[in-house]
């Protein structure tokens, strides 16, 4: 079974972590109920800077915070485009104010990836 996946990578102050989970856990709700197969979010705990890259790099983590690393799976691309348009006009998500974020979205980055293997 082909599927999609949107990938999400952010940094979140530690002290903001619980407002995270809260926000993350009505989001997930959300993509799901418009269509989405799953919705996973995950907090650092064993992530190290690297000495090209990593995830802390990535975000240009600052002392204090942490990463997340979440995906959304869908059935296909096209599902994602129909749910992901859903979910942006959903009162829910578009009527959060961007700047009360419990992080900083200037420095999340996101994708959308193919599955290539699923074992």
């Amino acid at each position: 079974m082909a599927r999609y996946v949107d990938g999400y990578v952010l940094p979140v102050p530690k002290r903001n972590v619980e407002a995270y989970r809260q926000l993350a856990q009505e989001a997930g709700n959300v993509w799901r109920e418009h269509g989405a197969l799953e919705y996973v979010e995950c907090v650092a705990e064993d992530v190290k800077p690297g000495q090209l890259t990593s995830f802390p790099q990535a975000v240009k983590l600052e002392d204090g915070e942490t990463v997340v690393f979440a995906w959304v799976v869908f059935r296909s691309r096209e599902d994602r485009d129909r749910i992901n348009a859903a979910v942006m006009k959903d009162p829910r998500i578009a009527g959060k104010d961007p700047t009360s974020m419990p992080f900083d979205g200037k420095r999340m980055f996101w994708g959308g990836f193919d599955v290539l293997v699923e074992a």
